[in-house]
């Protein structure tokens, strides 16, 4: 890997989302108004609000940055940008890293706006610090980034990319501990969830949630979460094809 064209893959990747108004907009204005949303919905319910609110301001981001990280990717992939790309010396890691930075930039732009959304507007009820709760959206969007690279290599077409979403997704949603507590689940669905890298994201927020400083289970979490955002990443590199069959 070379620090050089890692740089320069993010730079042309930043300059294309630019250009893209669409993607740029799901990525940073729909986790707010999913919030918005959730928080009007719960109305005449402000506990409930702020007893899912703060895991779902860590899923949202990742829902969002796997659906476009795995369809940009994929893009590159069946346009033969990147067959051409990776004819030069550029290897597949400078170019998932490349990627990951430049998604994970945006990604601090739309974690800062929904969490300031959440907290200072929406009226979301934390005993932890803004800060902690900050960290774990930027990690879910990581994660959320990661997943979507490495699932890209699988796809023959967007439509197969979003296919994957269910897959992938949707079964850490329903196993994250956010509908039940996960101990209170079915021995094997609760042994399943324990290796979920969701479940961790969540327990993380909650531990936000509840608790003023960050304690040993916090820190735990976000080392998970953060791991599992690295491994899927070394995966989506030693996966990463240069063109679709």
């Amino acid at each position: 890997m070379s620090t050089a064209r890692t740089l320069a893959t993010a730079g042309r990747v930043l300059r294309q989302l630019r250009h893209d108004r669409r993607s740029i907009a799901l990525m940073v204005l729909v986790p707010c108004l999913m919030l918005f949303l959730l928080r009007y919905v719960f109305d005449g319910s402000e506990r409930t609000f702020d007893s899912i609110g703060a895991s779902l301001l860590g899923i949202f981001p990742l829902i969002t940055m796997f659906l476009v990280a795995s369809i940009a990717t994929l893009r590159e992939r069946t346009s033969g940008t990147l067959e051409r790309l990776l004819a030069m010396p550029l290897g597949k890691g400078d170019l998932i890293a490349g990627y990951a930075l430049a998604f994970g930039l945006v990604a601090v732009v739309q974690s800062l706006l929904a969490t300031g959304l959440a907290l200072w507007v929406l009226g979301l009820d934390v005993v932890g610090s803004p800060w902690l709760l900050l960290l774990v959206a930027l990690l879910d969007a990581l994660l959320g980034t990661a997943l979507g690279l490495f699932v890209s290599a699988f796809a023959a077409s967007e439509f197969q990319a979003v296919q994957f979403m269910p897959a992938v997704i949707f079964p850490q949603l329903l196993l994250c501990g956010l509908f039940t507590a996960r101990d209170q689940m079915q021995p094997v669905l609760e042994g399943i969830s324990n290796v979920l890298p969701m479940s961790y994201a969540v327990d993380a927020m909650t531990e936000v949630l509840h608790h003023p400083d960050a304690t040993g289970d916090f820190i735990r979490d976000v080392l998970i979460v953060a791991a599992c955002a690295v491994l899927v990443l070394a995966l989506g590199a030693a996966t990463l094809r240069r063109r679709t069959v």
